[in-house]
């Protein structure tokens, strides 16, 4: 399995990606990375590693990155020689199986969308959120890559989300649920009031109703969906919580006297273990990764964008979409 990462993504660049690759790579020998960057400044830091498995990492060589700052479709457009856009291209054409970033989140999105295209059926793509509850873990999407959506996208995130539980969160049936400020189905605003309709008339989605926000962490749904604008208010929400606990409990204990075994909770909160967030809808398996991922953030993204092909999620993704098209021409 080929996988192309961005190396050239991260606050901390090449350093952290080529680390993170080392990692994926002595984890799983039937593994190849291709990083897509400075070859120079990659070279570097691979010769600081002289454990990696040369022979199963590659380097594509460009002269360009696209910064935080820019806007993402014209630096797609403008930057062809840049490490998302050759990273992409080098997906689109088959010579890897996946794509991973931890660059702008809205240039690697714009790549996607004009160099993958995304799925017949799919209007807008959706970034997908793996995190912690009470009865274990549950998808979240969109996290961002749509601040403004229409009901029927609500409902095509649903579709999205629940190929994704099934295929590799390994659950059957996932109970899909819509974020609301109230469990009443005629709660919230015209958007969620006519999504909620949608949802309760889909016979191919287990939706459990709406979510308010204390029920969240509590498991009442495998997948979670909303607009990206509250998705990823409550994504970075998630981010902050490790560390808050963190220094509350350690204050406390220190205060108390209480002696505590926090690692388990730590572990749970700490969004690096997520590794990166799939972008859902596109022909091809896009991994997005936060731009301040350390090496362990990047090494885990690897190994989900693994999964996502050996799974065969867009695959799946694709079948769904057409049966469901078959089905319901006229929606």
């Amino acid at each position: 399995m080929r996988i192309a990462l961005d190396a050239m993504g991260s606050d901390r660049a090449p350093a952290v990606e080529v680390e993170g690759a080392v990692g994926a790579l002595l984890e799983r020998t039937d593994l190849h990375v291709v990083l897509v960057g400075d070859r120079g400044l990659i070279e570097a830091e691979l010769a600081r590693h002289p454990a990696a498995p040369r022979d199963r990492v590659s380097v594509v060589h460009t002269t360009e990155v696209i910064q935080m700052g820019e806007s993402p479709a014209q630096a797609v457009r403008r930057k062809q020689d840049s490490s998302i856009v050759v990273g992409t291209r080098l997906h689109k054409d088959g010579e890897v199986d996946a794509f991973v970033s931890a660059g702008s989140t809205g240039a690697v999105m714009a790549a996607s969308l004009i160099i993958l295209r995304p799925l017949s059926g799919v209007d807008r793509p959706a970034i997908g959120a793996d995190l912690p509850s009470t009865s274990g873990r549950f998808l979240l999407l969109d996290m961002g890559a749509n601040v403004d959506v229409k009901p029927q996208h609500l409902l095509q995130f649903a579709h999205l989300g629940h190929i994704y539980a099934q295929d590799l969160m390994g659950i059957a049936s996932p109970r899909v649920g819509l974020l609301n400020i109230g469990e009443e189905e005629e709660k919230g605003n015209e958007q969620t009031v006519e999504a909620f309709q949608l949802l309760k008339g889909d016979p191919n989605l287990d939706f459990v109703g709406n979510i308010e926000g204390r029920d969240i962490i509590r498991g009442k749904c495998d997948v979670l969906v909303c607009d990206g604008f509250v998705g990823n208010v409550l994504l970075k929400f998630y981010e902050s919580m490790s560390g808050f606990m963190s220094g509350f409990l350690r204050s406390a204990i220190q205060e108390q006297g209480v002696q505590l075994d926090l690692e388990l909770l730590f572990r749970t909160l700490d969004y690096t273990r997520w590794g990166g967030a799939p972008l859902l809808g596109v022909n091809g398996v896009t991994i997005i990764c936060h731009g301040g991922s350390p090496p362990i953030a990047i090494q885990n993204a690897l190994r989900a964008a693994a999964s996502c092909v050996e799974s065969g999620m867009v695959e799946h993704i694709a079948r769904r979409l057409n049966r469901l098209a078959e089905a319901t021409p006229a929606q």
